[in-house]
């Protein structure tokens, strides 16, 4: 069990998110283990605990200060985002507020309207059918899996493929590639583990699967791949700084081939510490580390942004404005080119 804090939010009262009509909550927690972080624990994740489903109202105000004012375009009709915030691996203390971000960008800019659900059950083809897009707000693991029931768990895997193939749009940050992968047999505990997708129609989806990360907090230069896209008018074309935890991907699983990148590392720029931080037995050979793009899958649309693990990130405007452009995208509301980055 590890445990990661970076800073102790000093307000304590809860803020209910919304919820999904007709769908039962999250089966209850079990008892929290006595290694588990004290109230008001923020800025890292847990393994094991409860998951908290509420952002501390310090840190909303904070987020609310850097939402955009108006949409990059005007919705072509009305939209709606059910925001998924299950996580059964690794859970970030940030999901909370990574959902009331969704929220209020949608009510300030009117962009579309949003529900919140920490429950796996709202994905069925029925209920996915009021529903514009879906944002994964740092999902782990096997997120949609019912233990219990292997045709329900089937069930809502292909609702997800098929919503988006069939013309919907998906979203997620930070640990939405965090899901669905294991260690290949034959990996030694000592090392990085060497891991392989186990959804590959999902895998693919979201763009790649997490293989390790420069832990928070690492500061970053990120360059701007393509200053021309929409999604990226936020961000100077010389590029900029950012301290996350960032996500790289196996090499194996994202390629430029499929997706098109907007931001990624200035690997160039990294000092060699940094550079020697990643793990030799999964390190890329071609220095390249996107943080985000988009992709189009079927007729529908995908962006992912791999920065989001801190809450202070949600505080950053440009960040902001980055998920919203992307959010937009998937809408189907903003254009944008999303053919491949390399052909």
């Amino acid at each position: 069990m590890k445990l990661k804090a970076f800073g102790i939010c000093a307000a304590l009262a809860a803020v209910v998110l919304t919820g999904v009509p007709g769908f039962a909550q999250q089966a209850q927690a079990p008892a929290k283990p006595e290694n588990c972080p004290p109230e008001g624990f923020s800025g890292g994740f847990t393994k094991g605990c409860p998951q908290r489903q509420f952002a501390y109202p310090a840190d909303i105000a904070a987020m609310m200060a850097a939402v955009p004012e108006k949409p990059y375009v005007a919705p072509q009709k009305l939209r709606r985002v059910l925001v998924v915030g299950r996580a059964v691996g690794w859970v970030h203390t940030s999901i909370p507020l990574a959902a009331k971000m969704v929220e209020y960008l949608g009510d300030k800019t009117g962009a579309w309207m949003t529900t919140i659900t920490y429950d796996a059950a709202a994905i069925t083809p029925e209920n996915l059918k009021q529903y514009d897009a879906v944002f994964l707000a740092s999902t782990t693991g096997a997120f949609l899996d019912d233990p219990n029931d292997k045709d329900v768990t089937e069930l809502r895997k292909r609702a997800l493929l098929d919503f988006v193939k069939g013309g919907k749009g998906l979203a997620g940050v930070h640990a939405a590639t965090d899901c669905y992968h294991s260690r290949k047999p034959g990996a030694t505990p000592d090392a990085a583990p060497i891991l392989s997708g186990t959804w590959p129609e999902f895998n693919e989806m979201i763009g790649g699967y997490f293989k390790s990360h420069w832990n928070y907090p690492t500061l970053i230069t990120a360059k701007i791949d393509d200053p021309a896209s929409p999604l990226n008018v936020m961000y100077p074309a010389r590029g900029y700084d950012i301290i996350d935890e960032t996500y790289t991907f196996a090499q194996d699983s994202f390629t430029r081939k499929r997706v098109h990148v907007l931001t990624s590392v200035n690997y160039a720029k990294m000092s060699p510490d940094d550079k020697a931080k990643e793990p030799a037995n999964t390190k890329r050979t071609d220095g390249d580390y996107a943080i985000s793009y988009i992709q189009r899958v079927g007729n529908g649309r995908v962006f992912y942004e791999s920065h989001g693990h801190d809450e202070k990130v949600y505080f950053q405007r440009p960040y902001v404005a980055h998920v919203l452009a992307g959010i937009q995208y998937a809408l189907g509301d903003l254009k944008a080119d999303d053919s491949p980055s390399e052909k």
